[in-house]
């Protein structure tokens, strides 16, 4: 018998989520600034109006949700899972009344998004994009990458003894330190110290290539923000082709490699322990896969006689695979060219790396390279156990900042996140046949959202259908929480609807 959850659960669930879009509020105050210090004061007006409906959202759910029940693990997904849907309506707002976006699904698409740092992008007319607008969308995969769950315990849940189940259904794993309020600390100690070091890099290399100083410093943040978080948005519509810069292309490409790996990996490498980067499951499993992947790609180019200069391939060929796999979105390229130069087997490479994606517990999305080891690991245990005595054991490990035993519950619970993603690549893929595109473009654009990297092959834009921007909105959203808050979601408004009440006897 399912119950209908009670009064105070919903409580519990409502006051969490008013803190999250109270975070989402205080975040807005950013671009807000950077709109008054700019003058511009129709964008100024839109983050105010933002603003103010999360502050009112806050408030009412203070007001209607007060209780002194903390949060129980169902709690804790359902909060994540549903704030991050009202969190994209709300972060919506200033982007709607920018005038760049064709409907408010679009503005809703453009922040899940920037959310889940995924990259793609239905905002019309980028390049006149306002200094705000474009500080609120690289601020939005920015602060998605660290997770706005991690805003939210950083700065509004202290004290919460809940406050790790929430962290959790985020889809992370890890504490950093064994309170968890100091791992959200921690993770943004980390990415605002890269954020100026690679910031400055960046500016350098704009200055270099005679763009103004001010306009080089904001773009400069914006292109750190956009790598580090994996979530390639640029401040320009023709992403890094825009620059045509050698050195801020090898600079972004170091950022977005960087940020791809785990977060208690760069708090393994940060406290001393630098045995970690190459002992890592993580980043063997990275390196086999982009050698694999760069491999590949080497063979489609050959056949077509593309790329030949080792520059021309860095720039054009690896640089894009490189952006793909660690699920960044960044591009070198026209969109088109993924399908009319790079062939059937260089094409297919970038959607095979994207499949895979990037480190768990970090800012890319994918299968994950933890999942990947786990999985190899385990089936060279199956050979092996064939191969010995009937009387041997044949344990298996990982190393992830520790040595970790492998077992059933481990390796079963890799393999359903890894069918999670396969269904919804396949679903997005098959929905964009049905419209009429390249099955090719449909597979390729599908996994690209599905696994939260923001490579196009062409599909993605305004005129897509409403069913299909539906679908990714979706497939970014379960995708980035890694599926079980988004089932927990699903299955907590089931209950909500068809439950039956506690002490309530069934027939």
């Amino acid at each position: 018998m399912i119950l209908r959850p009670s009064r105070e659960d919903v409580k519990v669930i409502g006051w969490g989520v008013g803190r999250v879009i109270l975070g989402v509020g205080l975040i807005m105050t950013v671009p807000l600034a950077v709109s008054l210090l700019s003058t511009e004061w129709n964008a100024a007006l839109d983050f105010l109006v933002g603003i103010l409906a999360c502050v009112v959202f806050w408030l009412i759910m203070e007001l209607v949700c007060a209780t002194e029940r903390d949060f129980r693990w169902s709690h804790g997904l359902i909060v994540a899972s549903g704030g991050w849907l009202v969190a994209m309506v709300f972060g919506a707002i200033p982007h709607y009344l920018s005038g760049h976006f064709k409907s408010f699904l679009d503005a809703c698409f453009d922040l899940m998004s920037g959310y889940t740092t995924t990259g793609l992008f239905l905002l019309q007319d980028l390049d006149h994009a306002s200094h705000g607008l474009n500080m609120w969308r690289h601020l939005l995969t920015y602060a998605g990458g660290q997770g706005i769950i991690v805003i939210a315990l950083t700065f509004l849940f202290a004290g919460t003894a809940g406050a790790f189940k929430i962290y959790v259904s985020e889809g992370k794993e890890e504490k950093l330190l064994p309170n968890v309020l100091g791992t959200a600390r921690a993770i943004w100690m980390i990415s605002l110290t890269y954020l100026v070091v690679g910031s400055a890099f960046i500016w350098v290399f704009l200055l270099k290539e005679g763009m103004p100083v001010i306009r080089s410093a904001l773009h400069s943040i914006w292109l750190f923000m956009g790598a580090w978080s994996t979530g390639g948005f640029a401040p320009q519509s023709l992403n890094l082709l825009y620059y045509h810069s050698f050195w801020v292309e090898l600079v972004t490409l170091a950022i977005f490699v960087i940020g791809s790996f785990n977060f208690a990996l760069h708090y393994a490498v940060w406290t001393g322990n630098r045995r970690e980067i190459y002992r890592n499951v993580e980043v063997r499993s990275f390196a086999t896969t982009i050698l694999l992947g760069t491999v590949m790609l080497s063979i489609g180019f050959g056949k077509f006689g593309l790329f030949r200069g080792l520059g021309e391939f860095f720039r054009k060929g690896f640089y894009n695979l490189a952006s793909a796999h660690t699920t960044t979105g960044n591009s070198t390229i026209y969109s088109v060219s993924f399908l009319r130069e790079f062939g059937f087997i260089a094409m297919w490479a970038v959607i095979l790396v994207m499949a895979i994606g990037a480190s768990a517990c970090s800012t890319g999305g994918g299968f994950k390279g933890l999942r990947m080891g786990i999985v190899f690991r385990y089936l060279r245990g199956e050979v092996r156990r064939i191969i010995s005595p009937e009387t041997a054991v044949v344990p298996e490990k990982i190393h992830h900042v520790r040595d970790v035993w492998l077992d059933d519950a481990m390796v079963k619970g890799a393999m359903f996140i890894i069918i999670c993603y396969v269904v919804i690549y396949a679903l997005g893929a098959m929905l964009g046949v049905l419209y009429g595109y390249d099955p090719n473009v449909a597979f390729f654009d599908a996994v690209s959202a599905g696994s939260n990297t923001g490579l196009s092959a062409g599909l993605v834009s305004p005129l897509m259908p409403a069913a299909l921007k539906v679908y990714y909105i979706f497939a970014m959203w379960a995708g980035r929480l890694e599926f079980m808050s988004v089932i927990a979601l699903f299955s907590f408004g089931g209950a909500l609807l068809r439950g039956r009440k506690a002490g309530r006897k069934a027939r």
